[in-house]
């Protein structure tokens, strides 16, 4: 019976070593779990961080790109500029050298054939000009009777006219020139008052 009763004994304490050391294995494997659970997740957010750089360095190249164009189109189509602004002079001039032949006298091949002759040849200039302004985006603005916009018109003065519109454009001093839909130079114009 002693036997039996230290047999029973020792089986006892093997079944509690046992389940201490199934406990300690449990708590370990949990403890590793927990470990390459931190892991992972730290894992899935450094990915998530990565990828989200990488859409944004995405995204900041499209947009330089996309403004590296648009700034290369502006310049393109405004490189003539100040070569377009100055050869307004020399169309004002070609304007003005039209203008000072009269009405008359223009076409009149019989009697004054140098004037009419070199009325054509001014007026040919003129408008060979006027082609080559157009080609490269330059347009001439400004007539009589349009409506007054201090955006395109630069008044010099106002006067009273009850034969036109106040508001509008009566005189027109200087044409005014546009380079691609911008002003380059503004109309001068006189502008009628109400009465």
């Amino acid at each position: 019976p002693e036997d039996t009763a230290a047999a029973e004994e020792k089986s006892t304490d093997d079944n509690a070593s046992t389940d201490k050391a199934e406990e300690a294995t449990e708590e370990t494997t949990s403890s590793e779990n927990n470990g390459e659970a931190n892991k992972i997740a730290e894992l899935e957010k450094q990915v998530k961080d990565l990828k989200d750089n990488l859409l944004r360095s995405l995204a900041e190249q499209e947009n330089t790109r996309r403004i590296a164009k648009r700034d290369v189109e502006q310049a393109r189509s405004f490189a003539i500029g100040s070569f377009a602004k100055s050869l307004l002079e020399t169309s004002d001039n070609l304007s003005r050298a039209l203008d000072a032949v009269p009405e008359e006298l223009r076409h009149d091949h019989d009697h004054h054939a140098v004037l009419a002759t070199l009325y054509e040849g001014i007026t040919m200039t003129d408008d060979g000009l006027t082609k080559a302004f157009t080609k490269n985006g330059l347009e001439k603005f400004g007539l009589s009777g349009d409506k007054f916009d201090p955006n395109i018109h630069e008044a010099l003065f106002e006067y009273p006219d009850p034969s036109g519109e106040a508001g509008n454009v009566g005189q027109v001093m200087k044409k005014g020139f546009m380079l691609n839909s911008r002003v380059l130079r503004p109309a001068e114009v006189g502008v009628i008052k109400a009465p």
